[in-house]
């Protein structure tokens, strides 16, 4: 739900801004979680925490990042590291503070206290300062402006607001978006499988629970550090035609370092592990949605963003329930990460080559159309690229000499 909300919270960020959409969402998150706490069935539970909480974090992250984009422009990319370096710190706190908690309040208890912490995203919202009209992001290319009269039929309605919260004509027509898109879906299949499987693979063989959950804090802390320096290079005008490839190139140093993991379970290895995978996570969190604001216009992007997230919604709904099976299957944890390094590796290639095969084209279509106006220009001259120095040319000079005397 984290991601499959992008839709509804494009329109509601269309409608009435990230500001509220922000608080709307730290309402619903709180909600849920409150509400869970109180659920007796597993139903109950994919209900409040999992629909309910999903949702409400859906709206206030997705627009977060979106504000983020409208404030900055130079900086964009080290606001983003910025940002997401919070991300960082939930994750190097939330696994010690779910312990701490679950051992002393039980998980009902645990649930409350997550409800209060997720109500202060209504604080985060009520402190961004409201985007001008004039830069609210809306769908202008290539869509007629949204008509205050009430739509002849239901299906056209429909059809235009899935063309614009959806951004199936920017998929159709922009070759790069429709790269990145399927690459960053195919990625997502094997990018969170370390975080769900890192701590359990550490427990079966034999590192103490308390070291094994260390091991997420590890990757939380340095990634506080790691990101901005991530954004901090990225950022640079030198690189700034080069992102979508120093974004392969973390995927693909994320998939090689899960190679690293399977090899060894011994507590020293895994934290060297973490160090390293941290790093090129650091790359792919600081990069993921820079990237995507590079291809897509400005105005584009809220909705851009929404066909983004649901296709890497349908990833992470997959990925976790098809290692499991292949772990119950083989009763190896070594596969898992064996398939999360196929998932990423892949999509990297993938990735950096199309990108690579794009822009050789872009750029031999103006040398072309150079070219062709050379040769279409040199016979009204009389002259060719051939016979400049020929008796032509010699024919010219001695005109210009007669004339001039």
């Amino acid at each position: 739900m984290l991601h499959a909300g992008g839709p509804l919270c494009s329109i509601l960020v269309g409608r009435f801004g990230c500001r509220a959409t922000v608080m709307l969402g730290g309402v619903l998150a709180s909600l849920g979680m409150v509400a869970g706490s109180f659920c007796c069935t597993l139903g109950q539970l994919y209900l409040t925490a999992g629909f309910i909480t999903g949702l409400g974090m859906c709206f206030s992250f997705q627009s977060s990042i979106t504000v983020l984009g409208l404030y900055f422009t130079r900086w964009r990319v080290l606001a983003n590291a910025l940002a997401s370096a919070g991300v960082s710190l939930g994750i190097m706190l939330w696994p010690l503070l779910s312990r701490y908690l679950l051992e002393d309040l039980g998980w009902r208890g645990s649930f409350l206290i997550f409800g209060g912490v997720l109500l202060h995203c209504c604080v985060c919202g009520a402190i961004l300062r409201p985007v001008p009209a004039r830069v609210t992001p809306e769908t202008r290319d290539g869509l007629p402006p949204p008509s205050r009269r009430p739509a002849r039929g239901c299906p056209a309605a429909c059809g235009r607001a899935i063309q614009r919260h959806l951004a199936f004509d920017v998929l159709r027509h922009n070759v790069g978006y429709r790269v990145y898109t399927l690459g960053v879906a195919w990625m997502i299949m094997g990018f969170p499988l370390p975080h769900v499987f890192l701590v359990p693979y550490a427990i079966w063989h034999g590192v103490d629970e308390h070291r094994a959950a260390l091991l997420i804090s590890i990757i939380g802390f340095s990634n506080i550090f790691l990101r901005p320096m991530a954004g901090l290079v990225a950022g640079r005008r030198d690189f700034a035609s080069h992102r979508k490839y120093l974004f392969s190139l973390a995927a693909l140093l994320n998939g090689l370092t899960n190679l690293a993991c399977a090899a060894s379970a011994d507590f020293r290895v895994l934290v060297a592990y973490c160090l390293v995978y941290s790093v090129s996570m650091s790359g792919i969190g600081a990069l993921l949605f820079q990237v995507l604001m590079d291809i897509v216009p400005m105005d584009r992007f809220s909705s851009a963003l929404g066909l983004f997230t649901v296709l890497e919604s349908i990833s992470i709904l997959i990925s976790p329930p098809l290692a499991g099976l292949l772990l119950d299957t083989t009763s190896n944890f070594s596969y898992v990460f064996y398939m999360s390094s196929f998932f990423l590796i892949s999509a990297a290639l993938f990735m950096g080559g199309s990108f690579w095969a794009l822009g050789k084209m872009e750029r031999q279509g103006p040398q072309a159309e150079v070219q062709g106006a050379v040769t279409e220009a040199a016979p009204e001259q009389g002259l060719t690229m051939e016979d400049t120095d020929g008796p032509k040319k010699r024919l010219r000079v001695e005109i210009m000499y007669v004339t001039s005397v």
